[in-house]
């Protein structure tokens, strides 16, 4: 009996797997497909498939757009896809890191202050006329990604004075602390700068609009840094489940592994919000309905998310695009009206695990 257990659920987990890769990738191409074939400027769907195909490599087929219409596509809706893509993808795989470093499900990437300080980085730049520049010259990524990173050091500078290599739950409660600072820092500022609080207001609740090459050439290097460390630790995590000791006793050293992870996963929310904005749940979102697909192991987790975490954010940027067009919803808000009920569903369930 011991031996017909494992090898008949094996291979069941291994289907469900699959079938999760499957759907996540349809998914994701769906998502991203829709996005660049839907927008304001009306472009004949075949044509923009026929444009997409004749971009493959060794294939040339004739779309038969315009100039202009290839440069919409090229130079304004791919780029939003595609920065869309990259900030759900990296916001997924650190909220799955997140919960698996501190054992919580209900942890999230701004859960370390980065939303605030990234929140109050953006807000200065707005207020003194500094992110009014054009791309790499715009200082409002700039100082909402060194705000982020900010915020994370001091969380563990408070952090560890206060006891978090005894308790990792000591580090969430200076990121409260940080948070509430930072955030009553960024209310005194907007307070004193009434004009402003339109544009400040219009970054906190995210947005993709303003994306370009120049955005995604930004994000990329960080997020794919990021990404890439939080997935050679999955295995690492799933050991790092049964506890400290125990992860010690197999020759891990828990509190190195899970500063590593921190870092990446606070690194890569940096610079995601910096040229999105605040962005919240989507670090929640997918990696539960991942674990509902897919079963609760790391490995398998972080890698989904990734590619869920793309598919929905491009989907939900899609639906902030359509829904009142030719004005927009904004992107946070969307994720938000989500995210919110979907939260009180895990805390429900948490809370009846624990009892």
């Amino acid at each position: 009996m011991s031996k017909a257990g494992p090898s008949s659920a094996s291979p069941l987990a291994g289907r469900l797997q699959v079938s999760a890769v499957l759907i996540g990738g349809f998914a994701c191409i769906l998502a991203m497909g829709t996005s660049l074939a839907i927008g304001p400027a009306s472009i004949d769907k075949t044509a923009v498939f026929k444009e997409l195909i004749d971009r493959l490599p060794f294939i040339a087929i004739d779309s038969g757009l315009s100039p202009i219409h290839k440069s919409v596509i090229w130079e304004v809706r791919f780029p939003r896809v595609l920065l869309g893509a990259l900030v759900g993808s990296t916001l997924a795989v650190s909220g799955a890191s997140y919960q698996a470093v501190f054992r919580n499900p209900l942890a999230d990437p701004y859960l370390l202050g980065a939303a605030a300080g990234a929140g109050l980085g953006a807000t200065v730049a707005i207020v003194t006329g500094s992110g009014d520049g054009i791309g790499a010259f715009d200082m409002v990524p700039v100082l909402a990604f060194l705000g982020a990173m900010s915020a994370v050091v001091m969380t563990y500078l408070l952090g560890y004075s206060s006891g978090a290599r005894r308790s990792p739950s000591a580090l969430l409660l200076a990121g409260v602390a940080v948070a509430a600072f930072l955030t009553a820092i960024q209310t005194f500022i907007q307070q004193q700068n009434v004009d402003s609080i339109r544009q400040v207001y219009s970054w906190i609740l995210g947005r993709l609009n303003t994306a370009s090459w120049t955005e995604v050439q930004l994000l990329a290097p960080y997020a794919l840094i990021a990404t890439l460390v939080m997935f050679l630790s999955r295995r690492t995590l799933d050991v790092m489940r049964l506890g400290d000791t125990e992860a010690s006793s197999v020759g891990l050293r828990p509190q190195v592994v899970r500063f590593l992870v921190i870092a990446a996963a606070s690194l890569g929310t940096a610079a995601s919000v910096s040229v999105s904005g605040l962005i919240a749940f989507v670090g929640i979102i997918v990696p539960h309905a991942v674990r509902l697909l897919a079963g609760t192991s790391n490995r398998i987790v972080l890698p989904l998310s990734v590619l869920y975490g793309a598919a929905f954010l491009a989907f939900v940027d899609l639906l902030g695009r359509s829904l009142v067009s030719p004005a927009e919803i904004p992107i946070g808000v969307i994720t938000a009206f989500c995210g919110a009920p979907f939260f009180v569903v895990v805390l429900r369930t948490s809370r009846k695990a624990l009892a």
